[in-house]
């Protein structure tokens, strides 16, 4: 049976967090003198900010509970949602010792945040179809394994991952946290795994935002664990990690639920359209299924077409050196006026090929490391 008390580092088992001044005094009426803040007001003509913010975001998790069929007490809320990727790993590896699992190709942070706490990563890449490889992670997964990542809808394939492979990694990996990052869960017809919470005292679903929401600027990821480890998590994070304009604005989207649904929707229908339009043009050699708010696409050249579309100023990622990807960019969903811009330019007569504009004696880039991807 699982036990959180056995994976969580020692030192964070027994820290006495930080005490803020808004922590001893939760109210919001009074003559407040106990933070140092400026009584004054604020520089900015956009607002008064001189006071701190809600440390726990009580009014937002009491408000997205709801919606998101949790307790308020589950939720955890972070700078995007590479906060509680970083808590999490910060909270159960002990640096030089400890291991995080992750399946290639994924998101990049993961392994960013191992790699600047000093703990070892496991890689177990997903299959050819961007499936979990389920018996390899099983027989991957060792003592020193504290957290096992899942990205579905996963990124940059765009797929669902199998729920039985979900679930058989969730019964068996009772020394370490599972966690699901679904930021792009809301363009994906299915439930999200947080209806599982309960069952599954060692599962942690990731969502954020940044995404259907429309929120990135404001950096809000969510986080959903049993009550024990979203205190955890409360513990060692900074005590105002999320700022008063960033609650403000997260209370009112909140109202907006329905506005919310009408753009999935709506980027959805132009996923399908997107996909349709790629489909017709000679330079593209596969479209992967996705259930999220991108494509990801096998061309013919995908460096000359990356290279020709930042000449057009049509910004797109270049996957093509990620593993499982060769060949592949990512593109977004944008507008119907954006896409039908992105299609206007394919249709152009075919760039050359990168590796013929390269002078003699110059490194194919595409040998060349590529930086881990964060969006």
């Amino acid at each position: 049976m699982f036990q959180l008390a056995t994976l969580l580092r020692p030192h964070i088992a027994a820290l006495v967090p930080y005490s803020s001044a808004r922590d001893e005094y939760t109210g919001t009426e009074g003559v407040f003198l106990d933070a140092n803040e400026n009584p004054l007001g604020s520089t900015t003509t956009e607002g008064d900010y001189n006071r701190y913010p809600d440390p726990h975001q009580q009014a937002i998790k009491q408000r997205l509970a709801p919606i998101k069929g949790v307790r308020p007490e589950q939720v955890f809320l972070g700078n995007g949602s590479d906060e509680p990727i970083d808590l999490l790993v910060r909270a159960t590896c002990t640096p030089g010792q400890d291991q995080i699992l992750i399946m290639p190709p994924t998101y990049g942070m993961y392994e960013v945040s191992a790699s600047i706490n000093d703990v070892a990563i496991t890689k177990v890449p997903l299959t050819p179809d961007f499936q979990v490889d389920t018996d390899a992670v099983l027989a991957a997964i060792t003592d020193t394994t504290k957290l096992i990542f899942l990205c579905s809808p996963n990124n940059p394939s765009g797929n669902l991952l199998q729920p039985d492979a979900i679930r058989r990694i969730l019964d068996a990996a009772q020394t370490a946290l599972v966690i699901v990052d679904e930021a792009y869960i809301d363009f994906a017809d299915v439930p999200s795994w947080t209806a599982q919470l309960d069952a599954y005292p060692n599962l942690v679903v990731l969502q954020t935002f940044s995404k259907a929401w429309g929120l990135a600027g404001l950096r809000l990821g969510m986080c959903f664990a049993s009550p024990e480890l979203i205190a955890v998590m409360n513990k060692i994070k900074p005590p105002y990690n999320i700022s008063a304009p960033t609650q403000a604005l997260a209370l009112d989207a909140l109202t907006h639920e329905a506005d919310k649904r009408q753009m999935v929707t709506e980027i959805m229908d132009e996923r399908q359209w997107l996909s349709d339009a790629l489909q017709t043009l000679p330079t593209v050699q596969q479209i992967h299924p996705s259930d999220a708010n991108f494509l990801l696409v096998r061309f013919t050249d995908a460096k000359g077409t990356f290279a020709y579309l930042i000449e057009q100023q049509v910004i797109v990622r270049d996957r093509s050196s990620v593993k499982l990807c060769d060949g592949c960019l990512r593109i977004t969903v944008g507008t119907r006026t954006e896409n039908e811009r992105l299609i206007d330019v394919l249709r152009q007569p075919a760039p050359v090929p990168a590796e013929a504009q390269l002078p003699l004696g110059t490194d194919d880039e595409a040998t060349k490391p590529e930086p881990v991807s964060n969006s």
